[in-house]
């Protein structure tokens, strides 16, 4: 038997492992969204604007790099979350 205090530890255990489950989804889709904006600028030409080094700066559609392109930041990021 589970006492009114282990319960509680129990449910917060569980919303926890939720949370992280639906961060790990929405970070999914934000991901492949972002990639699907950016092949969509790719195949039509259209440059987008990008923030660097704290400034605005525009890539032209040339210069938007592919989805085989990695890049250390957001690598270490993602296995960071993980």
């Amino acid at each position: 038997m589970i006492g009114k205090h282990g319960v509680k530890l129990l449910d917060k255990a569980m919303t926890e492992s939720k949370a992280k489950t639906q961060h790990q989804a929405i970070y999914a889709g934000a991901k492949a969204a972002i990639a699907q904006a950016l092949e969509r600028h790719r195949k039509l030409r259209e440059s987008i604007a990008i923030w660097c080094d704290g400034k605005v700066v525009i890539l032209p559609a040339d210069q938007i790099p592919s989805p085989q392109t990695s890049h250390p930041e957001s690598n270490s990021s993602a296995q960071q979350e993980s």
